[in-house]
């Protein structure tokens, strides 16, 4: 690299630095601290590599760092995506595949959620794991926040279960359709995640214990056509008609689901029975939705 690149690099390293807090990577604030954000060698401390080496970087006087480092770097640094392929860039290292789906919901998102009172709304990884949800929907759907992070997978249900004879995917008219057009997104998200022990790790599980995903595996589609219009067949209000619309949350690949009725409609009347049966069932007051990634929540998603 040369001085002016390494100089960019530095600039780039202390910019990331700086707008973190002690608090954010768990380490205590301290008294008299004289810089914003983190000192020097806990960057370095988080990213497994030398005060010096680390030091040298920012005062571009390093030489260029590895893949390894770079990744420790981005880690430590908490980089989004498009940070960590510009620091790879500005290291004439070319970031390589992406290290795995993100889980991490937008905090605007995860407000949105809360917004919609009348409409049961997800959040899907590139992987189809639930991630965030509201109220609305664990009343249509199910209670997401007892579940495990395993359990809340829909590919997963889809082909693997559980489910009671009938009720494929909570009863959902198209839960065939659902499980092709899933295991054709799953086969493009596993191309941008190749290396993930996640992604590989899903897709060698529903091999090996589905027929049904196997075959459409062994097709290599991976376009389909979205559902627009869903039945939900609900054990306690009965069907419920939603329309379904998928909007795209490019930055993080990952999906906002919101399921909405006709308004005056028997099913608009179903879901809005659910609204309320569904927080006396909970047992808890209020309406909200929350990601896991919320540092409020204890590695559960509250659902109220």
């Amino acid at each position: 690299m040369d001085r002016r690149v390494r100089r960019e690099l530095g600039d780039f390293l202390r910019s990331r630095r700086e707008r973190i807090t002690p608090a954010d990577v768990g380490l205590p604030a301290g008294a008299r601290r004289r810089t914003p954000g983190l000192r020097r060698e806990e960057v370095a401390q988080l990213a497994f590599i030398s005060a010096e080496y680390y030091t040298r970087l920012e005062q571009a006087r390093a030489p260029r760092p590895s893949r390894e480092v770079l990744a420790q770097l981005a880690r430590a640094l908490r980089l989004s995506d498009a940070e960590r392929d510009h620091l790879h860039h500005l290291a004439g290292a070319p970031p390589g595949p992406l290290p795995g789906p993100s889980r991490e919901v937008r905090q605007s998102i995860v407000d949105l959620l809360q917004r919609l009172p009348e409409a049961a709304a997800i959040v899907l990884s590139a992987t189809y794991e639930v991630i965030a949800w509201n109220g609305l929907a664990a009343a249509l759907m199910e209670d997401f926040s007892a579940l495990s992070r395993r359990d809340r997978n829909l590919i997963r249900r889809a082909f693997l279960g559980p489910h009671r004879p009938g009720r494929r995917l909570y009863g959902v008219s198209g839960a065939d359709e659902f499980a092709r057009t899933s295991a054709q997104h799953l086969r493009a998200a596993a191309a941008r995640y190749r290396n993930a022990p996640e992604v590989t790790g899903l897709v060698e599980e529903l091999l090996s214990g589905s027929e049904e995903f196997s075959r459409l595996w062994a097709t290599h589609d991976v376009t389909a056509r979205p559902t627009l219009c869903k039945t939900f067949e609900h054990p306690l209000v009965g069907p419920v008609t939603v329309s379904c619309d998928v909007l795209d949350i490019a930055d993080r690949d990952q999906q906002l689901v919101i399921y909405t009725t006709v308004p005056g409609s028997p099913s608009a009347q179903a879901l809005r029975l659910l609204s309320v049966v569904g927080t006396q069932r909970m047992d808890v007051p209020g309406f909200c939705g929350r990601s896991e990634a919320d540092p409020r929540s204890d590695g559960r998603v509250p659902v109220v």
